[in-house]
């Protein structure tokens, strides 16, 4: 039996500010180009982190040297519509798309400043654990605090 071929999923598309509802900027670096002129791919990974643990630790919601719950990155992917480059300004928007029991799923877009659609879009999923014992826990209150205002149920 032959399998039926297979198919691309459709492209994801950029999106608009509006999509989101917290933002922080984040100033590019000459070291963030590559050899080709624009930000290295790597580098909207290290934005996605920054964006959402700075705003985490913000909010009281995250000790990066002593909380006894930490968040571990399981699951990753970006989605790149537009370049980037040194020496432009980035606005990170960060949404919440998952509240699960001991995971979050975070959605960041990256936009040029003051551009109306985003340059790329991503995710990252941290399943929160011990510090110690690296064991699932269950989401810290302080935590779900934080993240009320990000979370955009999903159908």
């Amino acid at each position: 039996m032959n399998a039926p071929p297979l198919t691309a999923p459709p492209r994801r598309a950029p999106e608009p500010r509006s999509a989101y509802s917290v933002f922080r900027t984040i100033t590019t670096r000459w070291a963030d180009n590559d050899a080709y002129g624009h930000v290295n791919n790597v580098i909207y990974y290290s934005w996605f982190d920054t964006a959402v643990n700075a705003y985490l630790i913000e909010q009281g919601a995250l000790d990066i040297h002593s909380g006894e719950t930490i968040g571990l990155v399981v699951e990753t992917q970006c989605h790149y519509f537009a370049p980037l480059a040194f020496p432009q300004t980035v606005e990170a928007g960060i949404r919440v798309a998952h509240l699960g029991n001991s995971s979050v799923r975070y959605e960041v877009g990256l936009f040029a400043q003051g551009a109306a659609e985003s340059a790329a879009g991503g995710h990252f999923v941290h399943v929160y654990v011990g510090r110690e014992d690296r064991r699932p826990r269950p989401l810290p209150q302080r935590l779900k605090d934080a993240l009320a205002p990000l979370h955009i149920p999903r159908d």
